[in-house]
């Protein structure tokens, strides 16, 4: 309900909805606009047979598309307003196409190990969009073609890397604030806990797309990291968290996104402050 009422629609305006589920927003969206107004995909042919049973049973008949959304919903003309019942690791160039100069994008971006949060980005007419997140912790299921592999990549072995000290444990990982900005600093990781043959738990970060690694381990009261390949994880998480704090660490809603055609990314404050790239799926 708080995505829809983010959505600012009105009377006249048609909708694109990725994400069909039960059929249940679509539904409430025929309601406000009626159904010849919008338009919902969803990749699973099972759930969107059942989405148009039931929203048939409900008197309502919107165009209803099979397929993957990240490829958009084919449409002839954008739609004044886009909303996603997805989590997704950028915003699909297709949902900036179909989408008018001036209206709203609503989705939510996450990577493989956690939620970013909701996103409300206004289009313009350079097949560009910019907005912010908004306040709160959205948490949906990352679209299937963007699921993170089933091979977490190789685990480094113990004479792999380098160590030193770190103040930070692996507890800022599951933190929302500080996990937000730990999934920007490492978009393409996944971490993990495992013991050691000694019992010692370690905390494992892998990034399966270029080999990178980091590994957490307790040292008394304090912890080591041990980290290799082309890029130094922990050493970007900490790069970060420092610009973070020195903003105050502020939540996400102090955090905007920017799209334009090959690129995307993540900043801090405003446009040309502190800035993280979303990986181009």
């Amino acid at each position: 309900m708080r995505m829809l009422e983010a959505l600012e629609v009105d009377d006249g305006m048609t909708v694109t909805e990725y994400g069909t589920g039960t059929g249940y927003s679509t539904a409430l969206m025929c309601r406000r606009l009626g159904a010849n107004r919008v338009s919902s995909v969803e990749t699973d042919p099972d759930v969107a047979a059942r989405a148009a049973a039931a929203l048939e049973r409900c008197g309502h008949r919107p165009r209803l598309v099979v397929g993957n959304g990240l490829d958009g919903a084919g449409l002839h003309k954008p739609a004044d307003r886009t909303i996603a019942a997805m989590g997704v690791r950028n915003i699909p160039e297709a949902w900036v196409r179909e989408t008018q100069p001036t209206g709203i994008i609503l989705a939510t971006l996450r990577g493989w190990m956690r939620s970013l949060g909701l996103v409300q980005l206004v289009v313009d007419g350079e097949q560009t969009a910019t907005g912010r997140f908004i306040a709160g912790e959205p948490h949906f299921m990352i679209a299937r073609q963007q699921d993170a592999p089933e091979s977490l990549g190789m685990l480094p072995g113990l004479e792999d890397g380098t160590t030193r000290t770190t103040p930070h444990g692996p507890e800022l990982l599951r933190i929302y604030d500080s996990g937000f900005v730990a999934q920007l600093a490492m978009p393409n990781a996944r971490f993990f806990t495992m013991p050691a043959d000694d019992g010692t738990v370690n905390t494992y970060m892998l990034d399966s797309t270029n080999d990178s690694f980091a590994v957490l381990s307790p040292d008394g009261d304090a912890w080591t990291v041990r980290q290799g390949g082309p890029v130094l994880l922990w050493d970007e998480v900490e790069r970060s968290l420092a610009l973070w704090h020195t903003a105050g660490a502020p939540g996400p809603s102090e955090f905007g996104v920017s799209v334009t055609p090959g690129s995307q990314r993540v900043w801090l404050g405003t446009p040309s402050g502190p800035s993280w790239s979303l990986p181009i799926v």
